[in-house]
């Protein structure tokens, strides 16, 4: 008897789910916890693995399709049922595709087509659905098939890394050769580069975040401060104990543990940076649950390092490599993303110089860390002489709610935070 695929329910809140892509089609074999589809919850994008060994037997929910917890999403045949499965469900698509070709093409009739020809022309018009203008256009310069490219986007879409892993691997060559591209060429006319005319629906974490931003707004009285840090103490640091650390630990050292430690200890001097407001309350939190933010491809996800005030600089390091990379490969669970009372960003990753950074509900504040960059600055010396000095400075930006927090509190715990890091002297161990 086949084994149901069930849809999981990741938490208890969550009720529905979204198949954003199946990684397996009917008649592929599949082992036990194998990652078999990719499902996006109004909390965590994440794959879910395969509850049985055997082969896909039928898929009964489409990607992009919303169904409750405990639905049944597709069947997996086991054992001697294996080899009659593929039989029953591949075929039934396959004439009905062959009959449109038919039609729009009556010559291509007359010259029969092994079984393998089939799924290209399916691919082919789905290309532009998934990937996009940019995408399709570093295609068409390279000879690339786009069938022949896996996405690792929301619902499989190609995005540019896809296609430049591609172009760049050497079993991008024989994709191109003339035997592979006639079928595509004779199929189908290249697309248009319609740049900046695409129109695609938003994927389900877009609307969540979309919708979360505008509420944010709409509820925090959203103030900004910024601080300009001298950072040349831990830049200097980071550099004479970075490769002892990875050795010593096997985990990366990032610049990140430091602002969040240095977060920390101007929280516990200043709780209400940590505090939430709930009706005419204030909700003073006994722990410091740190929300990560996470760029992704496909969004923004928010993490939470629970119980950091709890942890030394090793665990806070740990514990943000560990998010982050389960936050990447979709590891993560309900859990993880929930019950965040502080949360930091680092949008300097990218270049920016400061980000002026939207509150994550329901907490007070956010903490915008910006580009470490070198700098001419003023320094003063023992004996209070002044001297310009090239340096290492990061921008910090403190979003927070004027409902719960005064400028003048939010300036005193900045100043921690700053001091904090150009005096740094714990351990990093």
């Amino acid at each position: 008897m086949p084994t149901d695929i069930i849809m999981p329910q990741m938490g208890e809140s969550i009720v529905e789910g979204t198949i954003t892509k199946w990684l397996k089609k009917p008649g592929d074999k599949v082992q036990r916890d194998e990652p078999l589809f990719e499902i996006s919850t109004d909390k965590v994008d994440a794959e879910i693995p395969a509850p049985a060994s055997g082969v896909l037997q039928e898929i009964k929910v489409t990607e992009g399709t919303t169904v409750g917890v405990n639905t049944v999403v597709g069947t997996i045949a086991v054992d001697g049922e294996a080899a009659a499965a593929p039989a029953k469900a591949a075929p039934a698509p396959a004439p009905a595709k062959e009959e449109k070709r038919e039609e729009r093409k009556p010559a291509a009739a007359a010259q029969p087509a092994p079984p393998a020809s089939v799924p290209p022309p399916q691919e082919s018009e789905d290309e532009e659905s998934r990937s996009s203008p940019l995408v399709r256009k570093i295609a068409r310069e390279h000879g690339v098939n786009l069938s022949q490219v896996r996405g690792t986007g929301l619902g499989g879409r190609i995005t540019k890394q896809d296609i430049m892993a591609f172009v760049e691997s050497p079993s991008a060559a024989p994709a191109a050769s003339p035997a592979a591209a006639a079928p595509q060429a004779s199929s189908r006319p290249p697309a248009p580069a319609a740049y900046p005319g695409d129109l695609v629906p938003m994927t389900n974490m877009r609307k969540i975040i979309a919708q979360r931003m505008i509420e944010s707004r709409r509820t925090s009285a959203h103030v900004h401060c910024m601080y300009e840090v001298d950072f040349t103490r831990i830049v200097t640091l980071r550099a004479k104990q970075k490769t002892a650390f990875e050795q010593r630990h096997g985990v990366r050292l990032t610049f990140m543990p430091f602002f969040v430690r240095a977060a920390i200890i101007a929280v516990q001097q200043w709780p209400i940076i940590n505090a939430s407001l709930e009706g005419d309350n204030v909700r003073y939190h006994r722990n410091i649950n740190v929300g990560i933010a996470v760029a992704l491809d496909w969004g923004l996800i928010v993490p939470v390092l629970k119980n950091a005030g709890d942890l030394n600089f090793l665990g806070l390091q740990r514990g943000i490599t560990d998010l982050g990379e389960r936050s990447r490969s979709k590891k993560l669970k309900p859990e993880d993303v929930e019950g965040s009372t502080f949360t930091v960003t680092n949008p300097g990753q990218f270049g920016a110089v400061f980000g002026l950074p939207i509150i994550n509900q329901p907490n007070a504040a956010i903490l915008g860390v910006g580009g470490i960059t070198k700098q001419p600055l003023v320094v003063t010396d023992k004996e209070g002489n002044d001297s310009i000095a090239i340096r290492s400075v990061v921008h910090l930006t403190l979003g927070y709610d004027h409902r719960l927090i005064d400028g003048a509190v939010a300036d005193q715990f900045m100043a921690l935070v700053k001091k904090s890091l150009e005096t740094w002297s714990e351990e990093i161990g």
